[in-house]
């Protein structure tokens, strides 16, 4: 009989230690998927279906539909990490969407938004990521990311009928993909900070898919910072950060943007932050009505005319927008143009319009975009490690500009080491 008890606390111990190990390897995660049925889940898009087959959600195509279909959660989520595992039978085109959205379309609901790939024919294209119904296959350009996704992923192949696993980890602007345990995505985009999950049944050929051990760890949400609010008068002014030559700035209170309007002084007029910024996502979305302006950032202030040196995403209402231009100081060199991509600007600036520039300094990386598209994401070992941010009004020129939009979000200690994790 103690035989018996002894071996019995024994087992019982190990169970445990094994239940302890795998709590602590999943802790804070929670299942978006009960394993019985599609409560906390609605069917969105086309005519796939969806139904629970021991403990699996099972997604299939219908032939000879035209839209995709989609089956997504009923709550939106912020940043997160989310885990899951799938398997198909044949090779079929399917994702995971997530920060996703939807809209009327005709008669459906149309799901956009981003999309973690998952494509059994084209095994290159897993785990990166596709701007569903919304950016993909504008200008030519299908992808988000860059080559590095379709690198990895020639060395995995997905075989059919096994299990893989996808991870997704978006923090803040920071975007991440695994499959199979391979890092595949390392991004950051300012589209959107929150939104639903979706499981894709693409249009098109017959498929089957299963989805398990579906996942979350919710991390809340990121908010931007704005550097134009309103005060207790209800008049828009600037926080933390000042004007340079501030009879040249003025708030159109009834549209909610600054404007700037420089005369030909030789002295750039200045918005600059008050702190000093090392790894972050900037953006501001512009009108350029003449001149010539930029975006400062990981800038110093100088004794010069122009007042900062540092990075500058060029604002000059041609080719060159968001181009990376580094300026001089007084006493050091500037090294001119260290990035751009003209042949792109030219085809998604918008002419007499509003644009919108975002930067993401992380380290040595700096990634540039303009309306959304990428125009340059480079390694830059010479580059400053942090600095000021603002915004110009060229000096020696005539010049007018509208500014709004003028946010940014700084990555914390926290919010970078999920983002540097292996």
């Amino acid at each position: 009989m103690k035989k018996f008890i002894l071996t019995t606390v024994i087992l019982t111990l190990l169970a445990c230690f094994s239940v302890c190990r795998a709590d602590d390897t999943e802790e804070g995660f929670v299942s978006l998927f009960n394993g019985k049925d599609l409560t906390g889940w609605v069917k969105l898009g086309g005519s796939g279906t969806y139904h629970v087959e021991d403990g699996t959600i099972v997604g299939q195509t219908v032939p000879n539909t035209p839209h995709n279909t989609f089956l997504c959660t009923e709550k939106e989520y912020g940043d997160f990490i989310l885990k899951l595992e799938f398997k198909m039978e044949t090779p079929m085109d399917s994702g995971i969407q997530f920060r996703s959205h939807a809209r009327p379309e005709g008669d459906i609901q149309r799901v956009y938004g981003y999309q973690s790939q998952i494509d059994a024919h084209l095994n290159q294209d897993m785990g990166r990521i596709y701007d569903e119904g919304r950016r993909g296959h504008q200008h030519g350009i299908v992808w988000m990311t860059d080559e590095t996704a379709e690198q990895k992923a020639k060395l995995y192949p997905m075989a059919m009928n096994e299990w893989h696993t996808m991870e997704i980890q978006c923090v803040g602007p920071s975007i991440r993909t695994w499959v199979n345990g391979v890092a595949m995505t390392n991004t950051f985009d300012d589209y959107d900070l929150s939104g639903i999950f979706g499981l894709q049944v693409h249009a098109g050929g017959p498929g089957k898919i299963y989805w398990r051990n579906i996942r979350i760890k919710d991390l809340g949400k990121t908010e931007w910072k704005s550097f134009f609010v309103k005060g207790e008068d209800g008049k828009l002014k600037l926080e933390d950060a000042r004007f340079v030559l501030p009879e040249d700035w003025s708030f159109n209170e009834e549209e909610g943007y600054l404007i700037g309007r420089h005369a030909g002084q030789s002295e750039d007029g200045l918005v600059v932050s008050d702190g000093v910024y090392a790894d972050f996502v900037l953006r501001v979305t512009y009108n350029i009505r003449g001149g010539n302006s930029g975006l400062y950032f990981r800038a110093e202030e100088v004794n010069t005319p122009w007042l900062l040196k540092g990075f500058q995403n060029e604002i000059a209402g041609n080719a060159k927008d968001s181009a990376l231009w580094h300026t001089a100081g007084d006493k050091t060199p500037g090294r001119g143009w260290v990035a751009s991509n003209d042949e792109l600007v030219n085809k998604v600036r918008k002419a007499d319009s509003w644009n919108t520039i975002i930067t993401a300094a992380y380290g040595d990386r700096i990634i540039d975009k303009i309306n959304g598209f990428t125009t340059f994401d480079i390694i830059d070992p010479l580059c400053e490690k942090d600095g000021k941010v603002g915004l110009q009004l060229h000096g020696g020129t005539d010049m007018e500009i509208w500014f709004k939009d003028f946010q940014i979000i700084e990555f914390t200690e926290e919010m970078k080491k999920l983002i540097d994790r292996e």
